[in-house]
């Protein structure tokens, strides 16, 4: 479990359990909620589409055997079937705004009745952007239900007409892998609905989204050119085990991820051109598009880019191997500084 995630988790339960600290404890749940959805935007900002039905670790066991569209939907029928369902008694996120129509779900239920490859069947079929806002929205009005609360609900229980709305909603499938959870839910009070599914079950999934998105990436650039087409070398990047580079659909590089169509300039720029990357490029000294736009914050990157145009990309790579034996860093910047004509030299040297 994430360091971070695992630590807020474990002292929000700790805050929500005293009445005195109840107010501040909700707020570490918020604020561990809002950085787990963080996580699912930049999935849903930043892959594609055929990201969203692919099973990476089919027939593994463990959530991650799921596709990404599959968990975005799990976690967010379980958590507003739980909501409103059983703690609310009000309507349900998903029948709300007609979305069930505008997510293209062909199901109400949580999913757990599904398996392999009805899993992708399902997923494909969902319209993700569509599925984002639904979780959203979910989110949200959870997030004001657990305000509304005070800490003497926190002991509130549910009994067998609890039990008996949420299965005439036929939001649970009868299947048995399925039909466990109504009794799972309804025996917890609301603090133990709280600790799973708002937030235990949250991290749990969104957990396994990173092994699977990560994995995708790491299929994807097999057999690719590691050196991305600004001069940064994939291979070596801190962010290498969740993103494709630029030569696959799964980039999301800084500049890719801010650009119109997930392309970054450089990119963009060397295809119109035709040339493999920036370091062809005649006019490279001057640029200033997409990585070289900050100037001294980014000169590091194009002084790599000038190494490959006079040395070319295997020598920029023993390069950068040699450098991370001998120093522990994560971003070339900590190394080659913001000047360029200074990193090309510390580059030339350790050639």
């Amino acid at each position: 479990m994430d360091k971070d995630w695992s630590e807020k988790n474990k002292r929000m339960q700790t805050l929500i359990g005293k009445e005195a600290t109840f107010r501040e404890g909700l707020e570490v749940l918020f604020e561990l909620r809002s950085d787990l959805f963080g996580q699912v935007t930049s999935i849903v900002n930043t892959y594609p589409k055929e990201a969203f039905y692919q099973m990476p670790f089919a027939g593994a066991d463990g959530y991650h055997s799921k596709t990404l569209a599959y968990s975005l939907w799990h976690i967010f029928r379980i958590e507003d079937i739980v909501a409103h369902t059983i703690i609310a008694g009000d309507e349900q996120i998903l029948f709300t705004g007609d979305r069930l129509k505008r997510t293209c779900s062909p199901i109400i239920t949580t999913g757990n009745e599904l398996k392999g490859d009805k899993i992708a069947e399902f997923s494909k079929k969902l319209d993700v952007k569509e599925l984002y806002g639904y979780c959203r929205a979910v989110m949200d009005s959870t997030d004001e239900l657990l305000r509304s609360l005070e800490y003497k609900d926190l002991k509130r229980k549910f009994g067998e007409a609890d039990k008996a709305r949420v299965a005439e909603s036929h939001c649970v499938s009868t299947d048995e892998n399925a039909f466990w959870l109504i009794d799972f839910w309804c025996k917890k009070d609301i603090k133990g609905l709280i600790q799973m599914p708002f937030s235990r079950h949250w991290i749990m999934h969104i957990e396994a989204m990173r092994r699977i998105k990560n994995k995708l990436c790491r299929n994807a650039r097999k057999g690719t050119d590691p050196i991305a087409r600004c001069g940064l070398s994939c291979d070596h990047c801190f962010l290498k085990e969740w993103c494709g580079g630029c030569r696959t659909v799964y980039n999301t590089c800084s500049y890719a991820t801010c650009s119109p169509g997930g392309v970054c300039p450089n990119a963009s720029c060397c295809t119109e051109k035709g040339i493999d990357g920036c370091y062809e490029c005649s006019e490279l000294i001057g640029c200033r598009k997409g990585f070289y736009a900050d100037g001294n914050d980014t000169n590091a990157i194009k002084a790599m880019a000038l190494f490959i145009q006079k040395h070319g990309k295997k020598n920029m790579t023993a390069v950068l191997d040699k450098l991370h034996r001998e120093h522990d860093f994560q971003k070339i910047q900590e190394i080659l500084g913001n000047d360029l004509q200074e990193g090309l030299d510390i580059l030339e040297k350790t050639l």
